[in-house]
């Protein structure tokens, strides 16, 4: 690991089904994120990913680089243009900084045909030996 190391991108197809999940899982009732014509009645042309989803995401597309052995220690995320179903994001990273004790900060970035839907930073721990 060493700063500058580019993470290998992730396709994520983003279906009406890990949209509702992802709502439900993290508890997110709001009728945005799983009724198309409530979304709509309230100026959106579908349902939409919640942030609670994509902080997940950029969490594992994180952890499954650096191993099991990884621990999140600050996941930092923004939104931009929403995730609708049917569209594709591709997560991208970039280890920006390196301490001694092993613990990473990467910039993550998730496009989707819209623009960019997160950006962000995760600082990552991960064991020497493991990565």
């Amino acid at each position: 690991m060493k700063v500058g190391e580019e993470l290998p991108p992730l396709e994520i197809e983003v279906t009406r089904t890990l949209i509702v999940a992802g709502a439900v899982a993290s508890r997110d009732y709001q009728d945005v994120h799983h009724d198309a014509e409530l979304a709509q009645q309230k100026g959106s042309p579908d349902i939409f990913m919640n942030i609670l989803t994509t902080n997940g995401l950029v969490g594992r597309y994180v952890t499954d680089h650096f191993g099991p052995s990884a621990v999140l220690r600050k996941v930092a995320i923004r939104l931009g243009a929403p995730n609708y179903p049917g569209d594709t994001m591709v997560l991208t990273g970039t280890v920006t900084a390196l301490d001694d004790a092993g613990t990473a900060e990467v910039a993550v970035v998730g496009a989707n045909g819209l623009g960019r839907h997160v950006t962000g930073t995760v600082t990552v721990s991960v064991p020497e030996g493991s990565a």
